[in-house]
């Protein structure tokens, strides 16, 4: 098991590198530069800037000083925001992203799996079709919908949540539902769809055949086969939760690491696009491999294949 965590965690380290890599090149593929404006910038000017952030320097030597910097965890100075380096966005924006996005992974861990095991248990039945009905309405209307029906009614209509910022308590309500909203509903449909499947499997009706009590049965045997494609499903959406959505920050005016990198993208900031992705290539990574340990907790014949293996 030791020999198996060392190599996967050699894996993800490559796989953060060629992610790097890649960003870098395409980033420095686009034409123009990240001082190129509609306007044009007096040549002069440009060239005292590309002297400055080392732009004319060959892109072999740019290449090299990024990746030195990447070990460091410098990750350079943004080229919109004169003054500001990336790991100062990334500082002041992280926070914010993360407790918008963790409050959302705990709201769909804890409404999602349990509202799916009871659909499953209570199959064909009223409260069975009512959870498929919302849940199917929450896969349907975008992130964007219900952060503005959010806004329009229990902000502007009701006045229970502050309708931008984040100032208190009622104020994550918004975004966080606005957020999580999508995956909600699809872990709470593939909750009971993968429960469904586990009741009808032989050992299931065997461990009831033999005269265990079914709540003992569902516990110890049903749920945890039924949650290793949902904790498939949630890892790779803590990554993406956790590292902000444009969208949901935009229209509650949160200003979190999405903003920073739309906006990055729109004036050709190579340092803040490649820092963000990075980030999020290491929050994706760190995900798909603590599942993967997960994994071995839930069931142990996983684990023993990855033994012997």
């Amino acid at each position: 098991m030791k020999q198996y965590i060392v190599r996967r965690l050699i894996y993800s380290l490559l796989t953060i590198i060629l992610i790097a890599t890649v960003t870098f090149f395409m980033m420095h593929s686009i034409p123009g530069g990240p001082f190129t404006r509609e306007r044009p910038v007096p040549p002069e000017i440009m060239r005292v800037l590309n002297e400055k952030y080392h732009l004319d320097d060959p892109l072999w030597k740019q290449y090299v000083d990024y990746m030195k910097g990447l070990v460091t965890f410098d990750l350079g100075p943004s080229f919109s925001k004169i003054g500001t380096s990336v790991n100062d966005l990334i500082l002041s924006g992280f926070p914010l992203t993360a407790r918008v996005g963790g409050l959302a992974v705990l709201m769909i861990i804890l409404l999602g799996i349990p509202v799916g095991i009871i659909s499953a248990l209570k199959q064909n039945q009223p409260i069975d079709y009512f959870v498929m009905f919302m849940a199917t309405l929450g896969v349907t209307i975008p992130s964007f919908v219900i952060a503005s029906l959010m806004i329009y009614f229990f902000a502007g209509k009701l006045g229970w949540i502050p309708p931008f910022g984040l100032s208190g308590p009622a104020s994550y309500i918004g975004p966080v539902v606005a957020l999580s909203g999508y995956s909600l509903s699809f872990v709470a449909r593939l909750t009971r769809s993968s429960m469904l499947e586990v009741l009808r499997q032989d050992y299931v009706r065997t461990a009831r055949a033999n005269g265990l009590r079914t709540m003992s049965v569902i516990g110890k045997h049903a749920v945890k086969n039924a949650l290793i494609p949902v904790v498939t499903y949630i890892g790779p959406t803590v990554a993406a939760l956790m590292t902000g959505s444009f969208v949901v920050e935009k229209v509650f005016a949160i200003p979190g690491i999405g903003r920073y990198f739309v906006e990055s993208v729109s004036n050709r900031d190579y340092t803040t696009i490649m820092g963000v992705t990075v980030l999020y290539a290491a929050f994706y990574v760190l995900m798909v491999f603590l599942v993967d340990m997960l994994y071995a907790v839930i069931d142990p014949r996983i684990r023993f294949e990855k033994e012997t293996g």
